[in-house]
């Protein structure tokens, strides 16, 4: 008994359920959910109002920081180059992503302990590398931004964090072991790029809207390579011989380097506005304060009632209504029984007639 209740129940809603849509696929607008009440459209590439792809490209200085032979040695700086292009995908006004790939050179020095160190004088070293990096973009500016639609928003200071690999080759040479092997690599390591080196970079910039097409950008970069054979010390930490031992100098075994970048970016696409800079909350600030600073009459009956029958000429079918008389919404006067005389000069109102008996039938008074 309750289950054929059940089915009583359901089997019409489920038969009549598909004639709530006013569409015939699932894919179109209105639907089943909307009933063809609600005003909305399917968001696609067509329907966005911001562009969110770029290409950036840049270039700069190369650092050896943290590590056993570095760029900062006594008061001078052995100054290397680094240069990075990218494709870039904004997700959100404050999230994005990009695809980089590096590449540079850094040039650094150091100097073995004790008598080894006396021997061997100043080493110098240089690494020449390839970085393919994934790296995550948070726009700290729209995040943290007091929104409103006066400021000029130009400036925006991005964090960047990502994981990468990378292929490098490296060169030590110094005075005992070079007078041994002239123009020979002592000590050299050539590490492919691939899986085998993977690394961590985080950094910051600072970016200027140049136009609706261009930014400028200034980032500084921390490279952590987890390799103690990036600075150019050899690929062991201890090598049992103290005249070569470079990667002991310093006790971490992860050489480190600071990059420091002047990049462009191109935004790619046919709208004004980038969904870096287009802030969803702006926009609706703007339209607010737009509302309030311009605020429009209702206007009704913009061609006037010229018959004075209180419906407007824009849908008025009969202008010429005479005065008094009872009209329907679309203005015409009102013939209840539909004898051909109108109400206003019928006096039978509800029984059909003539007009030469004013709207009854003849024979009558």
């Amino acid at each position: 008994m309750k289950s054929n209740l059940f089915l009583a129940l359901c089997l019409p809603a489920a038969v009549f359920a598909q004639e709530a849509s006013n569409t015939a696929g699932s894919e179109a607008y209105p639907n089943t959910f909307s009933s063809g009440s609600a005003k909305i459209s399917q968001f696609n590439n067509s329907a966005k109002r911001f562009n969110d792809w770029a290409v950036s490209v840049g270039g700069g200085t190369a650092l050896m920081k943290k590590s056993d032979l570095t760029s900062f040695y006594g008061d001078e700086v052995n100054w290397g180059w680094n240069a990075y292009v990218s494709l870039d995908k904004q997700l959100t006004h404050t999230f994005g992503l990009s695809l980089m790939y590096s590449m540079g050179q850094t040039n650094q020095r150091g100097m073995l302990p004790g008598v080894w160190g006396a021997t061997a004088g100043v080493a110098e070293a240089w690494t020449k590398y390839k970085q393919i990096t994934v790296l995550g973009d948070i726009n700290f500016s729209n995040l943290l931004r007091r929104v409103d639609n006066h400021s000029p928003y130009r400036w925006a200071l991005h964090g960047y964090a990502g994981l990468g690999t990378m292929g490098y080759e490296t060169l030590l040479l110094d005075n005992n072991l070079s007078r041994y092997a002239p123009n020979t690599f002592p000590i050299a390591v050539d590490q492919k790029l691939g899986f085998s080196s993977l690394f961590f970079q985080g950094g910051a910039g600072l970016k200027y809207k140049v136009s609706e097409l261009i930014d400028i950008e200034t980032r500084v970069m921390y490279v952590m390579s987890g390799d103690d054979e990036f600075d150019g010390g050899g690929d062991l930490f201890d090598t049992g011989h103290p005249s070569i031992n470079y990667n002991m100098i310093n006790p971490s075994r992860s050489d480190d380097m600071v990059t420091i970048n002047l990049g462009l970016s191109f935004k790619i696409g046919k709208h004004d506005s980038h969904l870096a800079w287009h802030d969803p909350m702006q926009e609706i600030y703007y339209r607010t304060a737009d509302l309030e600073q311009n605020s429009n009459e209702l206007i009704v009956c913009k061609k006037g009632d010229l018959d004075n029958d209180a419906v407007c000429d824009d849908w008025d079918r009969e202008l010429n209504s005479p005065a008094g008389a009872r009209v329907d919404g679309a203005g015409v006067a009102i013939d209840m029984d539909l004898d051909g005389v109108i109400d206003l000069y019928d006096r039978c109102v509800t029984v059909p007639g003539t007009a030469e008996n004013n709207g009854c039938p003849p024979g009558s008074k």
